[in-house]
This record gives C-alpha cells, sequence and structure tokens, in this order.
C-alpha cells in the first residue's frame, strides 16, 4: 500500500550499476532505507537523482513493507527547495559534515516528529541565513537535547564542564573537563536560538577547539561514534 512521507536525505550510495541506496531519516518512521532501481540508467531516470543530494528535504510516496531492509518510494518531490545550501561553497561544506554526524548517530527506526522537525527548521534557517560560520557548533549542541545526552543548564557559576557526565562541576576532573574560553563558550550556547548566533563572536581556533570538544563529547555519549571523514574539509574552508 502506498502512503505519505517526508524524508531528509543522509547518504546515498551506488548499488550494483543502475541503482542508488539511500537512507533518509522520515518523520513517519525514523531512519529508512530506499533502493531506487535504475536511476543511474536513462537520462530520464538519473535527472532524479538530483532529489537526493544530502540533506535534501523530500515529500514522497512509499511502498512500505515491514518485511524488507530496503523499501521503495514511487513519487518524490522537494518539500523545500535550497536556494543556497547547494551552490555556497561554505553552506555545502556544513551540509557535508552534518549529513555525516546524522547519519553516524541517528540509528532508530521509529517516529519521533520532534527530532524531524527539529532537523527541518534548522537546515532551513541554514539555507537563509547569511551569518552562518557557527551554525553547525549550535546545530550540533542543540542536537544532543534529541540524542539524550543535552549538557545540564544548572550550576553555571562552576568552573569545569565535565564532558563524561555531562554537568557543570567545581572538581577538575582531567581530560573530561573543559574550561577557559570553551566552558565561556558552551555557557553562552546553552539556550539560545539560531537568530543569537551573530551576536557571539568566535575566532577560528576557537571554533575548531569548540568542534573538537563537542566530537569528543559526541563520541563519549553514542556508542560506535566516528569523527566525520568531511572534518578537514570544514576546518580548512572555515580556517
Amino acid at each position: 500500500m502506498l502512503t505519505k512521507n517526508q524524508g531528509i536525505v543522509l547518504s546515498k550510495i551506488k548499488y550494483r550499476d543502475n541503482d542508488l541506496i539511500v537512507k533518509c531519516y522520515t518523520k513517519e518512521r525514523g531512519i529508512v532505507s530506499y533502493i531506487l532501481r535504475g536511476v543511474l540508467k536513462s537520462k530520464r531516470g538519473s535527472s532524479k537523482t538530483i532529489y537526493f543530494q544530502v540533506l535534501s528535504q523530500l515529500q514522497f510516496e512509499e511502498n512500505f513493507r515491514t518485511n524488507r531492509s530496503l523499501q521503495e518510494i514511487k513519487e518524490v518531490k522537494f518539500s523545500y527547495i535550497y536556494r543556497s545550501l547547494n551552490s555556497n561553497i561554505f553552506k555545502s561544506s556544513i551540509v557535508l559534515f552534518l549529513s555525516e554526524i546524522l547519519s553516524n548517530s541517528l540509528k532508530e527506526e521509529e517516529k519521533n516528529e520532534t527530532l524531524f522537525n527539529y532537523l527541518e527548521i534548522a537546515l532551513q534557517y541554514l539555507d537563509s541565513s547569511e551569518k552562518f560560520s557557527n551554525f553547525h557548533l549550535l546545530f550540533l549542541l542543540k542536537l544532543t537535547r534529541y540524542l539524550g545526552f543535552q549538557p545540564e543548564n544548572k550550576n553555571l557559576d562552576q568552573p569545569y564542564f565535565n564532558l563524561e557526565s555531562g554537568n557543570f562541576e567545581m572538581n577538575d576532573q582531567g581530560v573530561y573537563s573543559i574550561s577557559g574560553e570553551s566552558l565561556t563558550l558552551l555557557k553562552q550556547l546553552l539556550g539560545i536560538n539560531f537568530d543569537a548566533l551573530e551576536n557571539i563572536k568566535i575566532n577560528a581556533k576557537q571554533r575548531r577547539e569548540f568542534l573538537n570538544i563537542l566530537l569528543h563529547y559526541f563520541e563519549l555519549h553514542l556508542d560506535g561514534f566516528k569523527k566525520p571523514k568531511s572534518l578537514q574539509v570544514l576546518n580548512e574552508v572555515f580556517h
């Protein structure tokens, strides 16, 4: 039976000679992988691949069967058309980086409409924003809420933040504790919205250091999490 769904493309890989396998985070079912048969075979079919660039926001009809690991999409269109994400080299580097993060972090095959809405709105904000060099920092920090390890927002006067426990603390716990500029930045970012980012001044060195801290935080709290291969490209673009 055909049902309607919405999805955000996380990754795609070529399968055999003419097929694609696309992993999406969907509004109705969480993580779903789809097989697109023959889309690379002809010009008419390959034109459909434009819909499946990473982090594209789609609306489609699916032929979903619970006993299949790969589902089928029948009709597809954009639910939101990006104006700049795929044409701006700075934004496209963020897109590549975030698609790796999300593909690595999101595992649940169940509905989470609140998380889907967050991803949808945040990416639309990035598309329309003119000041976005720190977007990925706040995006990842906010994502921790939906993944279950959001930093606590109590005891903000404490001089350390413990990456392992997710708490602000009085005592230094060695490799798990952050302090100084990175701690100040964490406190500034907690609880703000994306439109307030432009009021926070972060230089390239601080950005790299804080991003490495966030990725370490993800590694500590998500089994099997690996730093994205696109991290180096991102750092070079925002040097």
